[in-house]
């Protein structure tokens, strides 16, 4: 047996309708749990079979009461289990139902003994939920609203999602206001069927021994849930505790590293000045230690240049925009700039950029400096006549960014090491590219940020393939298109 409205109504306006109506109380959700709890235990320690009328949210806490209920109680008892009636259309099309509706109990359906009331499409009933019990012994109303807010860049009014929003709630055992509110009911339903026995007598003034024993109940479930906020709360800041620590573990390993790589070039400076010294120094040795202070200078400024590149990269990476960007207008310009430097190696330098691949996402600037940083790379890691292309081309809903080279490769161990703060390749103890190892840091950061990845292929002596991964313009306009018609 299915029951429907003829017409909207909302529960909290009938209780408000009333003479003198109970006042609101602004309240947790977790305090309206403490409250249904409470009820439920009243219900089952005293065996009272009540007819209930619930509305309360789909999650499986919620629910577990109105299972535990019939089950100890028997089949005496009755529930209308409120839901709005789209949410049955989606659930028959396969749909899991409208994430802002307030509690439409699916799972309840599950439950022996209950007869589903369908309330018409965009209820009021979406902002509330409630448990009324109805029995010759006891008659109570548990009522909880939740006001309409505004969402920012939006006209229309729409329920907020926060489940810790708090609710206005109202309690009552008051048989006039209950009968309101079943009167209220009565008159929309369809066919009109009589939804409660016509002699049934609302107790005026519950018994005072169930009222203290409700009384002491809801205590004792407050107390607990109390309990459970606490413990997720100290678990919560205790894990914040820790990330902290993890943090500044990180922060004084950063610094530590620091350090150690700006003191490397300063005590090969510090040797070739002292060397310089040598009243016996010949003018070829003279010549290699002016050489070596000379790339030592350079390798301490790019260190410092990189750091500070870095360090103004990740302050700033996080509130930057991102803008639409094609790789045409991009990796010729950067080939042509590197072309020579190609020629001077004797390295064949070529690019493959079709005109047709949609734009892609990248920060202001990001995508030059990420095609730099790995062209750059590629060349300085490629011996004298090696190869180095440049290859793009459209894989799903990403652009993929290609560069390979013939060059030295990095061994298999090292692999997971190269996109780590001050790595630089080095293939035998003595050998050492220079750089300030932050280039490839510097690209995986930019990356992230746009919501594309990077991953390395390569074999020692072989060469190395670093493969992009870009999301294009056409499928985040068309994911944003679908959010917002949703």
């Amino acid at each position: 047996m299915n029951v429907s409205l003829t017409k909207d109504l909302s529960v909290y306006q009938l209780v408000m309708g009333v003479q003198a109506p109970p006042k609101p109380l602004s309240l947790s959700p977790a305090t309206l749990l403490s409250l249904v709890r409470a009820q439920i235990d009243l219900l089952i320690e005293q065996q009272i079979a009540a007819t209930l009328w619930v509305k309360l949210p789909p999650e499986k806490v919620w629910q577990l009461e109105l299972a535990r209920y019939q089950s100890l109680v028997g089949a005496s008892s009755l529930i209308y289990t409120c839901q709005i009636e789209d949410i049955k259309r989606r659930k028959d099309e396969g749909d899991g139902g409208d994430e802002e509706n307030m509690g439409a109990s699916p799972s309840s359906s599950s439950l022996p003994h209950q007869i589903p009331v369908y309330w018409p499409p965009h209820s009021q009933l979406r902002r509330e939920n409630f448990l009324m019990v109805l029995s010759p012994q006891f008659c109570s109303l548990i009522l909880a609203h939740r006001l309409l807010k505004k969402r920012k860049n939006q006209t229309s009014e729409k329920v907020s999602s926060n489940k810790n929003q708090p609710l206005l709630i109202i309690t009552t055992v008051e048989g006039r206001i209950i009968q309101q509110v079943l009167n209220g009911i009565q008159q929309a339903l369809t066919p009109s069927s009589p939804i409660i026995s016509a002699d049934f007598i609302y107790p005026t003034v519950p018994e005072p021994a169930l009222m203290n024993q409700l009384l002491a109940k809801q205590l004792l479930r407050q107390d607990e849930i109390n309990r459970q906020i606490v413990s997720v709360r100290t678990t919560k800041l205790q894990q914040q505790n820790q990330e902290l620590q993890n943090k500044e573990q990180q922060k004084d390993e950063y610094l530590k590293n620091v350090c150690q790589e700006l003191r490397i070039p300063l005590t090969h400076m510090k040797t070739a000045l002292s060397l310089l010294n040598s009243p016996n120094l010949k003018p070829p040795q003279r010549q290699r230690y002016l050489q070596m202070l000379n790339t030592q200078c350079d390798r301490q400024n790019s260190l410092i240049t990189g750091l500070l590149d870095l360090v103004q990269l990740e302050r700033d990476l996080e509130g930057t925009t991102l803008e639409s960007v094609r790789l045409g207008d991009i990796v010729p310009g950067v080939v042509s700039t590197y072309q020579p430097l190609a020629q001077e190696k004797g390295i064949m330098l070529a690019y493959t950029v079709p005109t047709e691949l949609p734009a892609v996402w990248c920060v202001s600037g990001g995508l030059r400096q990420i095609v730099i940083n790995l062209l750059h790379n590629s060349i300085k890691f490629t011996p004298n006549g090696g190869q180095v292309w440049v290859r793009a081309r459209l894989q799903g809903d990403y652009v993929q960014l290609e560069f390979r080279d013939t060059g030295i490769g990095i061994p298999e161990s090292e692999i997971p090491k190269i996109f780590d703060r001050f790595y630089r390749v080095r293939t035998t103890a003595s050998e050492d590219y220079g750089g300030a190892g932050l280039g490839l840091t510097i690209v995986q950061q930019l990356l992230l940020r746009c919501g594309g990845s990077i991953s390395v292929k390569s074999k020692l002596n072989e060469g190395s393939t670093f493969v992009l991964q870009l999301p294009s313009v056409g499928d985040r306009l068309a994911a944003s298109a679908t959010e917002n018609e949703s």
